[in-house]
């Protein structure tokens, strides 16, 4: 309760406090509002609206699920308003409470354009019939202790992270459904991301990306067409800070095991003169990873500055990231990880009798990307919306390695005269060098009138030109002939990217939308040169996609949904496909089943989906990896994705929910060619690195005001390592645990001070979450036990 007392009347003051200790007769009249906010157009919960009843200091902010709550309501007449930026605010008047009610608020979007038009083209709603996880701002920052993306995301359905340093910080990825990172297609605000060449995400030249990300749609399957490369098992699109109209400034200080430490300082204009804005971030972060000498040395920024008008929407956005990270991709062998799991062969210089005698301090991966995007929004008339983006990225860097004893003839050098003798090998240290450029436009235009909702875009982008070369930059023996820099291998690489999409969504009946999709995609990919092993490559191949969707959701029951949906998607060969192939790759064909039902209110969700990916062509994973890291994939005939994927959020107590997911697959090559005694022989074996189980499960606690404890439990199948599926070429299954704490306050000086606390690996669980096998050796990517972060936010 809130009491004003006047000065100029004491006896105001003395009926005030004995009303005050009135007990349960003034309490009664006191009530609780419980409300969940949604948008009108996709039926998506809303996170950060704001419930306030006018006239009062009550108010309230959404969770990640859209519901707010009002304490201490009086019985009165209320006047209740729902904002949201980038909706109509919502009234809604309450009088004469005579108990707790629950009630649920559908907002409308406004005529003035916001951020969300960039990504709205490309992301699914309930109406295209696809199967989707949203992750708000709120989720992202309360699990954002300064890991890399992909592990902020572990607890989401179908998905597997790991970490090459074990800890969560330098190079990290991703598996959705069973498909590595390759078939996961991310956009930036509508931009591809993903590497053009080698169609990989690296999280870690973006470090701390999370803190400046609005949110995040996680598509499971083809999806719906998008920007880049198609998406093979996944899309992952993220949207950066939208419009904070208020100025602010933020400090996150984090830290704990492995020497972890983060740095991070975010400040904001807000509004000034109702239409500009401008945004920044700067980033630190430093650890020593789990594995030895896995160190992170990763520095990020972002800056924009925005227009906003009714109609119009104008925006400049620039990220990017210089990482420094010692290598630690190289994997362990059994018997290491059964003695010492921190162990990093990578880098060693050896002894004649095999032993080690010291490891090479710089054998470093150090990659500098920045990236620049224009964005243009322009409300046409009533129902029509176009958008327009330019961007532009660049990026430049190397491996550095010493090879020891290497062979001239293996580098494409002559022997070196010394002395009397003439030298065939030495200790070198090499750069390999990747250097490109990637640029292009966007667009989409947005129709939105009665029944129809229709979307036609696309994009065009170039890669080019991308230099891959290597420099010797030191060698014990090099005589006068070979030059420090000398450059050992070389080529270059160009790719052209057309995209045309349509997207149209009809509601035929009352709540019954028909949703179709096609897609036109062309490719072009030369590249040429001298490879590290001196292979000579010449590579100009071309592909015309044709990708259509279409599906079916029905609403009924105000709270239930039905969906299905069919998709056809193409996707090309990568540059290490083409150069670790004897024989030229296909691309690659999806036929991709969607089925569910989903099932909301203001207290529960239920959704199960089953799925069926069958491929054509499909690059599998062979279980190798080349000599940088990268693994190594063939073609097969045909194989197929299946299984069911469970969801549900429920309360168990008034402050006790549950969320989980589970997903039970199965994953089979149905005509892998396999040797057996030197023939080759046809086999229906299980993909590799694809478990048939997945759950998740966050159990939150708000154990009082402002404090609240989540356990954070994580459980995957055995995943096989090759397509043998031989026992000992196997990842046992896992089950992790981790915890968060959290405790917000507002002292009287700054708007907020959050402290958290999270303890990952609770139980210790020795594990291992990713491999490889070279020669018919298994090699193991070890996690860490039980480790620590801590974390101050304070928000000024």
């Amino acid at each position: 309760m809130h009491y004003q007392l006047y000065k100029h009347d004491d006896m105001c003051k003395i009926w005030t406090i004995i009303f005050s200790l009135l007990p349960v007769s003034q309490a009664v009249a006191q009530h609780t509002i419980t409300g969940v906010v949604r948008s009108a157009y996709d039926n998506q919960p809303l996170e950060g609206a704001t419930a306030q009843i006018v006239g009062q200091n009550t108010g309230a902010v959404t969770n990640k699920v859209g519901i707010f709550t009002l304490k201490n309501i009086p019985s009165k007449y209320n006047i209740l308003i729902i904002k949201h930026l980038g909706y109509k605010d919502k009234y809604d008047t309450i009088h004469n409470l005579t108990a707790d009610i629950e009630l649920t608020f559908s907002l409308v979007e406004s005529s003035t354009v916001t951020d969300e038009v960039f990504v709205r083209a490309i992301r699914a709603s309930d109406k295209s019939a696809t199967t989707f996880v949203n992750v708000g701002k709120q989720t992202i920052q309360d699990h954002n202790f300064g890991q890399d993306l992909p592990i902020i995301l572990n607890w989401t359905p179908s998905v597997v992270t790991t970490s090459d340093a074990g800890s969560g910080i330098g190079y990290t990825g991703l598996r959705v459904r069973g498909v590595d990172a390759t078939r996961v297609n991310v956009t930036i605000n509508g931009i591809p991301y993903n590497d053009s060449e080698s169609q990989m995400t690296y999280w870690v030249d973006i470090p701390d990306v999370a803190s400046s990300t609005q949110s995040i749609q996680i598509q499971r399957g083809v999806g719906t067409s998008t920007n880049g490369a198609g998406a093979f098992g996944a899309s992952l699109n993220l949207q950066t800070n939208s419009l904070i109209a208020n100025p602010y400034s933020n400090v996150i200080l984090s830290g704990g095991s492995f020497s972890t430490r983060r740095f991070s300082l975010l400040a904001g204009t807000g509004l000034i003169k109702e239409h500009w804005t401008f945004d920044a971030k700067v980033s630190k972060i430093l650890s020593d990873g789990y594995v030895d000498r896995a160190s992170s040395n990763l520095t990020s920024y972002y800056f924009s500055g925005g227009y906003y008008k009714k109609n119009t929407l104008l925006k400049v956005i620039c990220f990017g990231g210089i990482e420094k990270t010692y290598q630690s991709w190289g994997g362990i062998d059994s018997a290491t990880l059964a003695t010492d799991r921190t162990t990093n062969f990578l880098g060693a210089i050896y002894n004649h009798d095999g032993s080690i005698n010291r490891y090479y301090n710089n054998q470093v991966d150090r990659y500098n990307q920045n990236h620049i995007q224009m964005h243009a929004s322009q409300r046409l008339n009533k129902y029509w919306n176009a958008n327009l983006s330019l961007h532009y990225s660049s990026g430049k860097g190397y491996y550095e390695e010493y090879h020891q004893n290497q062979k001239f003839e293996d580098i494409g050098l002559p022997p070196v005269k010394m002395d009397n003798s003439m030298l065939t090998s030495s200790d070198l240290i090499v750069r390999k060098w990747l250097d490109n450029k990637f640029y292009g436009l966007v667009w989409s235009l947005n129709y939105q009138h009665n029944k129809t909702d229709l979307v036609i875009g696309g994009s065009y982008n170039q890669y080019r030109p991308a230099k891959h070369f290597g420099n010797i930059i030191w060698g014990q023996y090099l005589g006068d002939n070979i030059p420090l820099g000398f450059t050992y291998y070389s080529g270059r690489s160009k790719k052209y990217d057309l995209n045309i999409y349509t997207k149209w969504n009809y509601e035929l009946t009352n709540g019954v939308n028909f949703f179709l999709d096609a897609q036109y995609r062309f490719v072009t990919y030369k590249t040429a040169g001298k490879d590290d092993d001196q292979k000579q490559y010449n590579v100009n191949d071309l592909f015309h996609f044709i990708n259509p969707k279409a599906g079916i959701s029905f609403s009924f029951l105000r709270n239930n949904i039905l969906y299905g949906s069919f998709s056809i998607a193409h996707r090309e060969p990568n540059r290490s496909d083409y150069l670790q192939n004897p024989t030229k790759p296909k691309a690659e064909t999806l036929q991709n089943i969607e089925l569910g039902w989903k099932y909301r209110n203001n207290k529960k969700a239920f959704e199960i989906n089953y799925y069926y990916m069958r491929y054509v062509n499909q690059l599998v994973l062979s279980g190798e990896m080349d000599n940088v890291g990268t693994p190594i994939r063939v073609n097969v005939g045909k194989s197929y994705r299946t299984g069911i994927e469970l969801s549900m959020q429920i309360p168990i107590f008034k402050r006790l929910n549950w969320n989980s997911n589970a997903t039970l697959s199965m994953n089979r090559n149905k005509d892998f060619i396999v040797f057996e005694n030197g023939s080759p022989v046809a086999k229906n074996t299980s993909i590799i690195l694809s478990p048939q189980i997945i759950g998740g499960s966050q159990l939150n606690y708000n154990a009082f005001k402002n404090f609240q404890i989540s356990l954070l439990s994580k459980y995957v199948g055995e995943q096989y390592l090759d397509n043998s599926e031989k026992k000992k070429l196997s990842l046992p299954a896992y089950f992790i645990n981790d915890i968060i704490m959290s405790y917000t306050f507002h002292p009287h000086w700054v708007k907020k001070i959050g402290l958290s606390a999270q303890i990952n690996n609770l139980l210790d669980t020795k594990y291992v979450s990713n491999g490889y096998v070279y020669d018919g050796t298994p090699y193991y990517f070890p996690q860490a036990g039980i480790n620590y972060l801590l974390m101050l936010m304070v928000n000024f």
